[in-house]
């Protein structure tokens, strides 16, 4: 196995630590899955351990003990095996825990139940993210129990379970230099298989073969996984916000809106286009396009680091019912619209979620009961859309007209960075590259 930098993941564990105040962490990563009978999910570690860990294999425990004598960090893992080896692959086994992945001590992950109840004797408290793995929480109460019942000998077990979430996501709110790195990467590597896209899709085309066109740009770029189910939808799909099913045949004269990501080392990027089946947008489907575009510029304007979380979408919803009414599709007041929700017909979601190893990545929204304010290394959707499904009220050109526009955008000291920015979303660079 290859050595890598394991610096990055060395800091994180030290300030984790140092928010702690001594006790003891236990992190598990994720289980296999099993995706029918004895087909498993391509794995995919837990997030909050492969931050702090890098280590990519399953049937994992990570331990942070400040202050141990041995040292801090202690992984729990499988042990080598030369025939499982043959036929699931290698392991990095408890030496390369320690010489690969910078574990301070190493044990079989079969003699947790020997070797943890110790760790956890005469600690104040345990930081655990109880609930996460149900059958985890049960082991970890047994092993509270067993450290209960030396309480004769002199020996006390922790008294405090304190949720590890609230510190840990805090710090994966924040993105360091190494981890914006990977989003760029995950940006660029997804940017390439929508500009294929665009270069690629034809009238009577099925939405499958745009999405191959995508996955086969994810893989070649080094992509570990897409980072989420693509959407491909034309027409009318393009009007159903989690549509997966891509399974329908390309029209000439449709939209087609692609919401699709890539995975790089654990870090997403979430990008969304839409273009014309055709290469050539019609009157109505510039007019909308043109109207998200505004939407999604006044929208990033507002990411710097004097402005709350809801701003964007303010900024947003604004432009989306003022080119409502400009369209017709709403009349009156665009101050009464938007108080009364009335763009909520065309425009039901909000403008962004935060972006990091997870697609709708962790970190709270509100401190209290107040918008959170922006601040750097923060990384954030912004993606405004509007939908305008079928309707009798609705003129005939602007029926199953869905178009969504969004970009990764970083927090930066002095305004943001669009991580995404290679992606062509201006109506002449698509139209030119469509002919391309």
């Amino acid at each position: 196995m290859p050595v890598m930098d394991q610096k990055p993941f060395a800091e994180r564990r030290r300030d984790l630590m140092a928010q702690m105040g001594g006790g003891i962490a236990i992190i598990p990563t994720a289980p296999v899955r099993k995706r029918n009978r004895d087909v498993e999910f391509p794995y995919r570690p837990d997030s909050d351990f492969y931050y702090l860990t890098h280590f990519p294999e399953p049937d994992a425990v990570a331990v942070l003990v400040p202050g141990r004598e041995h040292g801090a960090y202690i992984l729990f893992c499988r042990e080598r095996n030369p025939e499982k080896e043959i036929w699931d692959g290698r392991r990095a086994g408890v030496d390369g825990a320690r010489e690969i992945y910078g574990a301070d001590d190493a044990f079989p992950i079969d003699d947790i139940d020997e070797i943890l109840p110790g760790l956890l004797e005469n600690r104040e408290k345990v930081f655990y993210s109880m609930g996460r793995f149900r059958g985890f929480d049960q082991r970890l109460m047994g092993w509270v129990n067993e450290v209960r019942g030396k309480s004769r000998n002199g020996v006390h077990a922790p008294g405090e379970f304190v949720d590890l979430n609230h510190i840990l996501h805090e710090m994966r709110l924040i993105k360091r230099p190494d981890e914006l790195k990977l989003m760029r990467r995950a940006c660029k590597v997804a940017g390439a298989g929508h500009r294929r896209a665009m270069q690629m899709c034809r009238p009577g085309m099925m939405e499958y073969e745009i999405e191959a066109e995508l996955l086969y740009e994810f893989k070649k770029g080094g992509a570990s996984f897409p980072a989420y189910s693509p959407i491909v939808g034309g027409g009318a799909n393009g009007c159903i916000l989690h549509y997966t099913e891509n399974r329908a045949e390309l029209k000439d004269g449709d939209l087609l809106l692609i919401d699709a990501g890539a995975e790089m080392d654990g870090y997403a990027s979430d990008i969304t286009r839409t273009f014309p089946v055709n290469g050539r947008y019609s009157g109505e489907q510039r007019a909308v396009y043109e109207i998200v575009l505004a939407a999604q510029a006044a929208a990033i304007e507002q990411v710097r680091p004097s402005k709350h979380w809801n701003e964007p979408h303010d900024s947003a919803v604004r432009i989306l019912t003022q080119g409502l009414r400009d369209l017709g599709l709403l009349k009156g007041e665009v101050d009464g619209h938007i108080e009364n929700g009335d763009y909520k017909r065309f425009y039901m979601h909000r403008t962004g979620h935060w972006l990091g190893m997870d697609v709708h990545d962790v970190g709270d929204y509100k401190i209290a009961d107040d918008w959170r304010m922006l601040e750097p290394g923060m990384v954030l959707t912004v993606e405004p859309g509007l939908y305008i499904a079928d309707g009798k009220d609705i003129p005939a050109g602007f029926r199953h007209t869905g178009i969504r526009i969004e970009d990764d955008v970083a927090v930066t000291r002095d305004g943001c960075e669009v991580l995404s920015r290679e992606v062509p979303k201006r109506i002449d660079e698509i139209e030119a590259l469509m002919r391309s």
